[in-house]
This record gives structure tokens, C-alpha cells and sequence, in this order.
């Protein structure tokens, strides 16, 4: 198991986002979801960039961490999947995307639920992983801001698998996601003072 790390006050608390369900819309075949294939399928859900700028404008750096496997299953590209990187970038107040390209059998560390991606983030930008946000819509999600110190707050839906975590708070969209985060970080302003 990781040690958490302690909080640094030369490091600034970031919002990890978790892309598909969260950011964006994701598709749902069979019993599964799937995510956008191609910026053609690519849509943000309603309220998402209102919100990403709350947490901008409050001075959080936002980061999103994406596990996206269909490109080593060769359901789509790795250019495809960057188009949408890059469309996140230029519309949306992001510092930065990470991915995961690897399946659940390569057993990587950048996989989520494991936290390799937040530990990659955080060795390039001075982010505190320890007073640091994370916004998942899957019980992978929340395990991996947990595995580093992160509040982890989960978007329900009836895919998230919520009896495989145990979330600090469960929200209906980004939006709620936002506000819960805004409300803790004042009172911890508030308690500092």
C-alpha cells in the first residue's frame, strides 16, 4: 500500500476529474459503458464548463485522469482519443489531461483504481495530493484519490458501483460535485484562520 502523503504548503490543492460520466456523456451498449469513440461522439454534460470555472476562478488547478482502455482493446485510437484531449484543453479550464491507455490485465501503476496518474500529476505540477479533490463517477475513481490522500467525492449513476467504495461525498453531477467542494474548502479557510 502507498503511504499518504502529508499536506505541503508549498504545493496548492488541485480537483482531479475523472472524464467519461463526469465531464462528458458516455454510451451504454448491452449492460456496459463505453466512452465517446471520436470528438464526433464527444459531448460535454450540461453545467461542466459553468462548474470547472467555479473551481478555476477559487484557484484550484483542474487535472483530468482518465483511464481509457478501448485503445489497447483497438476499439478506437490513440489519435482519436487526443483529439478529445486536445477539445478539453482548448474549451475547458484544465491545466493538464493524463491517461492510461492500458486493459485491466496489463496490471499497470496509471491504472485507476490504482493511483499512479495523481502521483504523475503531481511530479509535474506542484500539486498537494493531500488537500487535493477528486471527482469520479466509478468506485475506481474514488480508491485511487483515497490511495493518495485526495477527498474523493463520487457522481452517481447505476453504473458507478457504489458498494465497492466508500465515498466522502456522493453528488448527482459536476455541478453538486463543485459546490461540495467550494462549501469544504471555505470552512477549512474559515477553520484556518
Amino acid at each position: 500500500m502507498t503511504p499518504v502523503p502529508r499536506s505541503n504548503p508549498t504545493r496548492t490543492p488541485a480537483v482531479f476529474l475523472d472524464r467519461d460520466g463526469v465531464l462528458n456523456r458516455f454510451f451504454v451498449r448491452g449492460r456496459t459503458t463505453h466512452p465517446p469513440c471520436d470528438l464526433g461522439e464527444f459531448q460535454l454534460l450540461p453545467g461542466v464548463a459553468a462548474a470547472l470555472q467555479r473551481l478555476k476562478t477559487a484557484g484550484f488547478p483542474l487535472v483530468v485522469v482518465t483511464n481509457q482502455p478501448d485503445v489497447s482493446r483497438g476499439v478506437t485510437s490513440h489519435r482519436c482519443v487526443e483529439e478529445i484531449h486536445d477539445h478539453i484543453r482548448a474549451t475547458l479550464p484544465v491545466l493538464d489531461v493524463l491517461v492510461c491507455y492500458h486493459d485491466s490485465a496489463d496490471h499497470c501503476g496509471c491504472r485507476k483504481p490504482r493511483p499512479g496518474l495523481l502521483h504523475a500529476a503531481a511530479r509535474r505540477w506542484p500539486i498537494d495530493l493531500a488537500r487535493s479533490f477528486l471527482v469520479g463517477d466509478r468506485w475506481s475513481d474514488i480508491l485511487a484519490g483515497q490511495a493518495v490522500g485526495c477527498t474523493s467525492i463520487l457522481v452517481e449513476t447505476p453504473y458507478s458501483g457504489r458498494h465497492r467504495c466508500i465515498a466522502d461525498g456522493c453528488v448527482a453531477d459536476l455541478a453538486e460535485a463543485v459546490t461540495w467542494i467550494l462549501d469544504r474548502a471555505f470552512r477549512s479557510m474559515k477553520g484556518a484562520a
